[in-house]
């Protein structure tokens, strides 16, 4: 979809507006939301991070997504200047831009050449999200002049709900709510999230948190995402990111059903030397947190979004299972 064709559908006598999940952790599902609820979404965010009418709003996601509908409705709510360029993992463009939105993926590209990091660098407010940032880009982005942003928020939210600063003296591993958003925690440490202007009902995620008593919070990973590996839970996210610093090769930690533990962890690599994989879990994570299983993989299962396609892992990892015990 392109701008044009968003507007159009933007402009019309309807009230709501059709937009997909993600598919992160299962198959992209359809949903209707209501115009007033993305404008008073887009007012959020514009008034959290102090833009202004004619500030420049780069728009570099495709429109298939809340992500990128949402900055052409930031633009139309509250007067920015939209700058279009091709959908791309490593995104070009020109002049001074006040405000940009990216996933994980085009930052690392940009911070791979000088050239991309001046741009990322010249960028007044920028937000990243739709996916985890390790720490060695939060390493990079913290020296960063201008703000940078981590979001958290979900299609149901009309994007994101909160923010967390990555740079500066303001960097913290806790997100801050918007004005009227609200959160706390529910079941089994469930994050629950009460945004009345943007969903009209409380919305229980699967996101396992943290809360602090001025209300911030501290994502731990999801509960969809935790294993119970003899009786001992381990959360997957927490898993990667004690071997991320480790890792060269790309990999993702998912889970196998097991006779004797119920479930253990399982590697998925892209990198061919699993004896050297496994000699260095060994060496570093806590006994059970050690996968039990490694496997050489030619592509990650990512969605279309960039985000790991948690699901679409889980079953890769089963049938190399099945294929392996043959």
């Amino acid at each position: 979809m392109g701008v044009e064709a968003f507007l159009a559908e933007w402009q019309n006598d309807s009230p709501v507006i059709l937009v997909h999940t993600s598919g992160s952790t299962g198959e992209p599902k359809p949903l209707w939301v209501e115009k007033r609820r993305m404008e008073a979404s887009a007012r959020m965010t514009c008034d959290f991070l102090g833009l202004r009418q004619g500030d420049t709003a780069l728009l570099c996601m495709p429109l298939d997504y809340i992500a990128g509908k949402m900055m052409v409705v930031r633009a139309l709510t509250c007067g920015l200047k939209l700058v279009e360029v091709p959908v791309s993992g490593h995104p070009q463009w020109d002049g001074h831009i006040d405000f940009a939105a990216m996933v994980p993926m085009q930052v690392y590209n940009l911070l791979q050449s000088q050239e991309g990091r001046q741009r990322l660098m010249q960028i007044n407010h920028l937000i990243i999200g739709g996916g985890a940032i390790d720490e060695k880009m939060e390493e990079e982005l913290r020296s960063f002049p201008h703000a940078v942003w981590s979001t958290y928020g979900m299609t149901e939210t009309l994007s994101h709900i909160a923010l967390r600063r990555l740079n500066g003296p303001e960097a913290s591993e806790w997100y801050t709510p918007f004005e009227n958003v609200s959160v706390s925690l529910a079941d089994e440490g469930c994050l629950l999230i009460d945004a009345p202007l943007v969903c009209d009902h409380p919305l229980k995620t699967n996101d396992m948190a943290e809360m602090c008593d001025d209300g911030r919070f501290r994502i731990l990973g999801r509960k969809d995402n935790t294993v119970c590996c003899g009786g001992i839970k381990i959360q997957i996210e927490e898993v990667e990111r004690m071997l991320r610093p480790l890792l060269s090769e790309s990999f993702m930690i998912t889970k196998i059903k097991d006779e004797k533990f119920g479930e253990v962890l399982s590697l998925l690599t892209e990198d061919s030397d699993l004896q050297a994989l496994r000699n260095l879990c060994e060496e570093h994570l806590p006994k059970f947190w050690q996968p039990k299983h490694y496997f050489h993989v030619d592509q990650l299962p990512m969605t279309e979004t960039g985000k790991p396609a948690r699901k679409q892992a889980e079953l890769m990892a089963m049938h190399l299972r099945v294929l392996q015990s043959k």
